[in-house]
């Protein structure tokens, strides 16, 4: 049974439907299909403010705690990832290099090979009093190609001497106004293909 109704008006109406093919809005929305290539979905965001100390030295480390994780609408959906990392490393002229992973398995954002390692985000800094630490950009289009859960991840390590990574915080960390508390954050956002 398919039923329209007026509605309660003494006033006269006229509803135009328009000439050409596609899906009427309702109160219910527009879905997900009929959004233009372009158009966001949904959005994930994942915060982390504790501080961290990593000792990967030559493999990669996971930052834990900061993850965010979507489940796409559409198989064609691509992810744009982006994230916002607050780290230092502990030598004086240290690379703290940063890799993407998605559901455990490394995204190769940037090309990797047996000279030089792939990279998402990376900090470099010669400092002299290792007081040093930066505030640090990401962004990567994904495509998934998946309708399943995905958790998105960053692993990390120091490239140039295998140091420790510090996330959130730099190598002296005092209470005090000079040292305050680091933010990072990862958003996945769903973007109709």
């Amino acid at each position: 049974v398919f039923t329209l109704e007026s509605p309660a008006t003494n006033t006269d109406r006229t509803l135009v439907l328009p000439d050409e093919a596609g899906t009427v809005l309702t109160t219910a929305g527009v879905p997900a299909s009929a959004m233009p290539a372009g158009s966001v979905l949904q959005v994930v965001h994942g915060a982390y403010t504790s501080q961290q100390t990593l000792s990967p030295g030559s493999s990669w480390a996971e930052v834990t705690g900061l993850s965010a994780t979507i489940t796409p609408s559409s198989a064609t959906s691509k992810i744009l990832v982006s994230a916002s990392i607050n780290a230092s490393g502990s030598t004086s002229n240290y690379v703290v290099t940063f890799r993407l992973y998605r559901n455990g398995s490394y995204i190769e954002v940037s090309p990797n090979n047996s000279l030089r390692p792939g990279t998402f985000i990376t900090i470099g800094a010669q400092q002299w009093n290792n007081y040093f630490r930066y505030q640090a950009t990401g962004v990567y289009l994904d495509s998934p190609a998946s309708t399943s859960s995905l958790t998105y991840k960053l692993y990390t390590r120091d490239t140039r001497d295998n140091g420790v990574v510090f996330i959130n915080s730099g190598y002296y960390d005092e209470n005090g106004a000079s040292n305050p508390v680091g933010y990072s954050s990862i958003t996945l956002m769903e973007i109709a293909a």
